[in-house]
């Protein structure tokens, strides 16, 4: 399933505002290199709240809310989607976030939430909407190490991080509309408006992208800061710094390649929480037996994910065989995960069992009903089996959820079934946009119904 949603996280963030977002970069334009510098030396500052310094920002904060806004639910499910069979740890996580947010210096509408994925990876986008990996989790020892990640990505949204990095990104690729604002043509809501409708693609970019080391340093120093004013030992922070640099340094790195790439541990950021840690006192919350009390769940399932994580990778390489006794597995350990029922939905969909994959989907949904996968696949199978009305029913749920290849294209095959054919074009041509097998799928559909892939 990762490479599915890989597709799905690409198609997502970009074929459907691609259209819209190169006919506004074609319009902008920087009129001379003079009016770019006037334009930084004017508008091209703002006050960083954590800091007190003065950083480049050529969008406003309505542009951090409007983004993280918009963009935190559809990367959350191209992402595996929310972690659900644990509400309790979920709880757990959020008031440690919310106790550290409500010591940060901006306040934001901070929102934590919990991603059912086993890579460790943490990120934020701007608007303090914040995310956490099941698998970091369970690297954890202590509510002190995940008040550090969490601190830590908090001052990412506190202090304009992201935005810091969509403004040198807009500079260097001639995306800000330079004429109006030297002109003062537009208000800023104008102006920042037009750049949002690119905000598809910022979501992506922004959460698997490199922070600066003054971004990180920033962040690690402010993040500790964070934790002293909430009551939690500091040395937190320290510990989760030697636990990833050790990690990054071993054998154990691929599995941590997504948040070291967003978040390279180095020897330098150690020393510096070192001594940051001995200015601010060795004292504290640490919350070590609490922290493994609310795990306790989670590690006790762990055998059952990996065993989930074997089985998709057995599916990948075709051995659908192994793919349905590693669901069996995970759910005899844990039966209240969604995820296993899906393993087993797809393995017997690629053997052609539409009826008991369609029963395996349904299983998954009334375990997990918020992740467009489960819809998808339920309305795909359930359009193999010819029943037009509930798949289209669960195909529109998959694509309100986000918006893929397969869901228009699955659409178009019911609607073409039940002779609408209008709609079946439509959705044909959204899905005809995918460079994927599906989207190729989605052009021949449309060439025999005599109709061009773009008109």
């Amino acid at each position: 399933m990762g490479g599915v949603v890989r597709r799905y996280t690409k198609f997502a963030m970009t074929v459907q505002n691609r259209k819209t977002g190169f006919k506004i970069m074609r319009k902008a334009h920087l009129r001379t290199i003079s009016i770019g510098l006037l334009m930084l030396l004017t508008v091209g500052c703002a006050v960083n709240p954590v800091t007190g310094e003065r950083n480049l920002s050529l969008v406003g904060e309505q542009w951090e809310l409007d983004v993280g806004a918009q963009q935190y639910a559809p990367l959350r499910q191209a992402q595996g989607g929310d972690f659900t069979m644990d509400p309790g740890l979920v709880d757990y996580i959020q008031q440690v976030g919310q106790r550290l947010a409500a010591v940060s210096d901006r306040d934001l509408p901070y929102e934590f939430s919990v991603i059912n994925e086993s890579v460790p990876n943490a990120w934020a986008l701007p608007g303090g909407k914040i995310s956490i990996n099941r698998g970091l989790l369970t690297e954890m020892n202590s509510e002190a190490e995940l008040a550090a990640v969490l601190g830590h990505e908090i001052v990412h949204s506190a202090a304009s991080h992201g935005a810091q990095s969509q403004s040198r990104g807009m500079l260097l690729q001639g995306a800000v509309l330079a004429g109006g604002i030297a002109a003062g043509a537009a208000t800023e809501d104008e102006r920042y408006a037009q750049v949002a409708l690119l905000g598809g693609m910022v979501g992506a970019q922004l959460v698997s992208q490199r922070y600066s080391r003054d971004a990180e340093r920033e962040s690690d120093l402010y993040g500790m800061r964070y934790m002293k004013r909430a009551g939690y030992n500091p040395s937190g922070a320290v510990e989760l710094q030697e636990t990833f640099l050790r990690i990054s340094e071993g054998r154990e790195q691929d599995a941590f390649s997504a948040l070291f790439a967003s978040h390279p541990p180095s020897r330098e950021r150690l020393e510096n929480n070192r001594e940051l840690l001995s200015e601010l006192g060795d004292s504290g919350r640490v919350g070590r037996e609490e922290y493994q009390q609310q795990i306790a769940r989670l590690k006790r399932a762990q055998p059952a994910y990996e065993a989930y994580d074997e089985g998709r990778k057995a599916l990948q390489e075709g051995d659908t065989e192994t793919a349905l006794e590693k669901a069996r597995r995970a759910i005899d350990i844990e039966p209240a995960e969604a995820l296993f029922y899906t393993l087993r939905g797809d393995a017997l969909a690629e053997r052609n069992d539409f009826r008991q994959a369609e029963q395996a989907y349904t299983h998954a949904l009334d375990r997990s009903p918020g992740w467009f996968y489960h819809h998808l696949r339920r309305g795909m199978v359930r359009a193999e089996l010819s029943r037009n009305a509930e798949a289209r029913e669960d195909l529109q749920a998959s694509l309100a959820r986000m918006p893929t290849p397969s869901g228009h294209y699955y659409l178009g095959v019911v609607e073409r079934a039940s002779g609408n054919r209008a709609a079946a074009v439509e959705h044909f041509k959204v899905a005809a946009q995918s460079e994927t097998p599906t989207g190729q799928r989605a052009r021949q559909a449309l060439q025999e119904m005599g109709v061009a892939p773009q008109g």
